[in-house]
């Protein structure tokens, strides 16, 4: 496990001697339409069920999110954020050999590492703005069992058509595919471009803590083959989805018209806050079609630099020196409320003038 993740707004709230909530954390790529309505009600009425054990396997709630994909709830598994559920694979599926499609999330090298084994990476190309190259990917399959793939991805913003996946993936039957889908929620209907269901070699991971803003609950899942399902039981905690997260994971999944609202406005958002930062020599933004943006610096301020300016101002930016295949220079920002951004995007640029 890294240190160095974004939303970490408590340990820098104790450097700078203020409250975590005094901080504008552009850096925690949750919703920036924060919970959805009615939530809080749920979770309030709910409270004195945490007295007794969840259900052990979160039955009820998997059930639920079975429902609302067309699955069977053999085909799913609810974990502790999908970290848990990342953690997993590498015994359930006895990976040997794996290939991460990067640069990423970091959690997917760190899950094999935990058991020994050492991924290889096929990394996306500045040039060609981080959009991966799949040609490539499938040239590199020859002895590979297993290859993750977050999509979209964190932090480049990139996202591979399903097409051109369920291409990749049917040319491989017998490599196991790790889609990652736990940013799809926010492009406009996501779920024509899920993979749920798409191929016995496929497993997805989607996540309830980024499009509900709730990673504190911690509250992911993990779809397959009912057989796939059954070789991760023996890994799988008891209890270890708390009851409110499986309170809220069952309230969320009937909540599709708050997640198109999401979306939608993340769209119009995303144009606004780069109309802000335009013109600002030092500074490029890569293409993205979700809610946070990869910028590089092409002067010579590096980003943990920008992160300590931009901290003075008790704003929280994600720097990106330790992702796999980015250098120093580059850093995340996810979008907040449209006053949120302004006053992030003011920041930035008086700090770079």
């Amino acid at each position: 496990m890294i240190k160095g993740h974004g939303g970490n707004i408590y340990e820098m709230a104790g450097a700078l001697g203020c409250s975590p909530w005094e901080i504008l954390d552009m850096s925690s790529n949750v919703s920036p339409l924060g919970m959805a309505p009615g939530l809080k009600a749920v979770l309030g009425k709910s409270w004195n069920e945490i007295i007794a054990l969840p259900e052990v396997d979160s039955r009820d709630l998997r059930a639920h999110f079975a429902v609302s994909k067309g699955l069977a709830k053999d085909q799913v598994l609810a974990g502790n954020g999908t970290t848990e559920l990342i953690y997993m694979i590498p015994p359930a599926l006895k990976v040997k050999k794996a290939l991460i499609v990067g640069p990423t999330y970091s959690d997917y090298e760190g899950a094999c590492q935990a058991y020994g084994i050492q991924p290889t990476f096929c990394l996306a190309r500045e040039e060609a703005n981080f959009q991966p190259s799949l040609d490539e990917v499938s040239s590199r399959l020859a002895d590979v069992d297993t290859v993750f793939i977050c999509n979209p991805n964190n932090p480049t913003g990139q996202r591979i058509p399903i097409q051109s996946l369920r291409t990749l993936i049917g040319a491989h039957p017998g490599v196991r595919f790790v889609v990652d889908e736990s940013y799809l929620p926010f492009v406009p209907n996501w779920e024509a471009e899920s993979l749920v269901g798409a191929a016995e070699n496929v497993i997805v991971l989607q996540s309830f803590s980024k499009i509900f803003a709730i990673p504190g609950l911690r509250l992911g899942f993990l779809i397959a083959a009912p057989e796939v399902i059954n070789a991760f039981r023996p890994f799988k905690q008891p209890w270890s989805v708390n009851r409110l997260a499986q309170v809220a994971g069952t309230f969320l999944v009937s909540q599709e018209s708050f997640v198109q609202e999401v979306a939608d406005f993340v769209q119009k958002e995303r144009d606004t806050f780069l109309g802000y930062l335009e013109g600002i020599g030092p500074l490029c933004p890569f293409p993205s079609h979700v809610h946070f943006i990869l910028f590089k610096l092409n002067e010579d301020l590096k980003a943990p630099e920008l992160f300590r300016l931009m901290a003075e101002h008790k704003i929280l930016i994600r720097d990106c020196s330790n992702f796999h295949g980015l250098s120093n220079r580059f850093f995340r920002i996810a979008l907040k409320t449209p006053e949120a951004n302004k006053a992030c995007a003011d920041i930035l640029r008086k700090v770079l003038a």
